[in-house]
């Protein structure tokens, strides 16, 4: 069946969710289940209220990849009062059970950027890039990637990924390391080592 890249439904939030817990490694911030939902929430509306560009891969009528850029000088698709709400609301609570883990991803990441932006004047990030687990071999996250630089061609992006991901997908499609930092994270009673990466490319 063919795989066809068009805007992404609000109906299929849920499922983009839920990619995110697995392929964004999120599992790791979460004790339960329940800790697992609110925070999986939490990090879904806090990317789709950025998004200027909200592509999913669909399969008939199955939601299989969805790709989210926050691009300069472009409007939001999704705005929402409520999502704003939630992460405002719940994201201080969240931040009880893991901002020693949260933070450190966060300061790598911002010291990368900020030695990007140094040298650099990045148009947009990809800030939400999952496919379906169950799915594998079907050049979905390739086809997200074309629609993106068919839409946004010629300018600089931006994204952020680790070694705990299977960040060698980017380098293989035009992506270049830009700079990359070693954290250890303390997740529960857990110390993992992980690589951050800031990756780029003019599409």
């Amino acid at each position: 069946m063919d795989i066809v890249i068009k805007q992404l439904r609000k109906a299929d939030f849920g499922k983009a969710r839920n990619f995110a817990v697995e392929g964004m490694h999120l599992h790791w911030y979460a004790s339960s289940k329940m800790e697992l939902y609110f925070y999986s929430k939490y990090f879904w509306y806090l990317e789709i209220s950025k998004a200027t560009q909200a592509l999913g891969a669909y399969m008939g009528d199955q939601l299989v990849g969805v790709l989210l850029a926050d691009m300069k000088n472009e409007p939001t698709i999704f705005t929402s009062f409520w999502y704003k709400l939630y992460v405002k609301s719940v994201g201080f609570l969240i931040n009880l059970g893991y901002s020693k883990a949260s933070n450190n991803y966060e300061s790598a990441n911002s010291k990368m950027l900020e030695h990007f932006r140094n040298k650099h004047t990045p148009d947009g990030e990809i800030n939400f890039f999952a496919v379906d687990p169950a799915i594998k071999g079907k050049g979905i996250g390739t086809l997200l990637l074309q629609k993106l630089e068919r839409e946004e061609q010629g300018k600089l992006i931006y994204l952020y990924t680790d070694s705990g991901s299977t960040y060698q997908f980017y380098l293989h499609r035009g992506f270049e390391m830009f700079e990359q930092h070693e954290i250890e994270l303390q997740i529960n009673r857990n110390i993992v080592e992980l690589q951050c990466f800031l990756f780029s490319k003019r599409l």
